[in-house]
């Protein structure tokens, strides 16, 4: 889909109420925003409940971004539950070279997909259970996620993702640094799925365990911008 002077980039998240998808859809426009490119972000709620299934969209372009309506052919799709993938079609739309991105403990050419466009999977719940983000039942896997997704597309840089965070999340901010940090050295890529082969993509630290370290107490990354339809991310500054 194109915009104003370029092609932008869609990305649709997939997720449940609570663990921070509508954040995420936010922290990356925001992070877009720091590279001088051109975000919007917003959601799409159903039942309004914590649990229930929960959608959210981030368009990012090097122009204008003019258009408000729904992202139906993404060029990446983020399931931060993956048993939402035995309900939902996740994948509807997403563009044959797309990316699919999902927090899981499986490796992705064990996803149980359809999609033969690129996978990635990281374990986005065990890194917010390691610093503390959100509860056993219920763990806050945005900015984990968010750190997987900037290794796997290279839409966003890490850097981008942690000053993100560090400006517009309101509490654990080192937490959640570290939960970005530890999802971008352990994400595993499979570049098609029809061969079949993955690589993790990570840093020469990769089999470090996952840090534990306790960050100054507070809370996890929760909505802290008001909510609204369709719109373009405004400066933070």
């Amino acid at each position: 889909m194109e915009s104003s002077g370029g092609s932008v980039i869609e990305i649709r998240f997939h997720g449940r109420g609570g663990q921070g998808a509508v954040i995420a859809s936010e922290l990356l426009a925001q992070a877009a925003f720091l590279e001088g490119k051109h975000p919007q972000s917003f959601p799409f709620f159903g039942v309004e409940r914590r649990g229930a299934p929960v959608t959210a969209f981030t368009r990012i372009d090097d122009a204008p971004i003019r258009i408000r309506t729904s992202i139906t052919a993404p060029d990446i799709v983020v399931v931060l539950d993956a048993g939402l993938m035995r309900t939902i079609n996740v994948t509807a739309g997403l563009k044959p070279d797309g990316l699919l991105l999902a927090n899981t403990d499986k490796a992705p050419d064990k996803l149980d997909v359809a999609f033969k466009g690129r996978l990635a999977t990281i374990d986005a719940t065990s890194i917010a259970l390691a610093h503390g983000l959100g509860t056993k039942a219920m763990p806050i896997v945005n900015t984990a996620v968010l750190g997987a997704l900037a290794r796997a597309s290279g839409v966003v840089s890490r850097d981008s993702v942690r000053k993100a965070v560090e400006r517009f999340v309101p509490a654990k901010q080192q937490a959640n640094v570290m939960a970005v940090d530890d999802a971008f050295d352990h994400v595993l890529t499979l570049f098609s799925a029809s061969r079949r082969r993955h690589t993790r993509l990570s840093t020469p630290t990769r089999r470090r365990r996952i840090s534990r370290r306790r960050p100054s107490p507070s809370g996890p990354a929760t909505r802290s911008t008001r909510r609204a339809g369709a719109r373009s991310v405004p400066s933070s500054t």
